[in-house]
């Protein structure tokens, strides 16, 4: 995986303040396979509340003053079938707390 520790730590914690402590942010895309190169970073994101266009802007404004400027796209969960969601769950990285795991195990 490419991303350091303390922008997985930023991550989670934008994510937890902007939509809620229940939360489950998922890594997906180029950036979990370490012989990749470059390519953005793609976040799957399932909140119970706040899933809106206000609170995306709010949770990207929050995450690029703590990480710098980077191209995140993030997914919300909203339609099981969609293309995005699919490659998520099947291929995402789940963060909890300190933890990291393959997703929806």
């Amino acid at each position: 995986m490419r991303l350091s520790r303390t922008e997985i730590s930023a991550i989670k914690q934008t994510a937890q303040e902007v939509f809620g402590a229940d939360v489950e942010v998922v890594l997906f895309g180029s950036r979990t396979d370490d012989h990749k190169r470059g390519g953005d970073i793609d976040w799957y994101i399932k909140a119970g509340q706040n899933q809106d266009l206000t609170h995306k802007i709010k949770f990207l404004v929050r995450l690029e003053q703590r990480i710098g400027e980077q191209k995140v796209d993030v997914v919300f969960s909203e339609d099981a079938s969609r293309p995005s969601e699919r490659q998520a769950k099947a291929t995402g990285i789940r963060y909890e707390r300190d933890q990291a795991g393959k997703a929806f195990q």
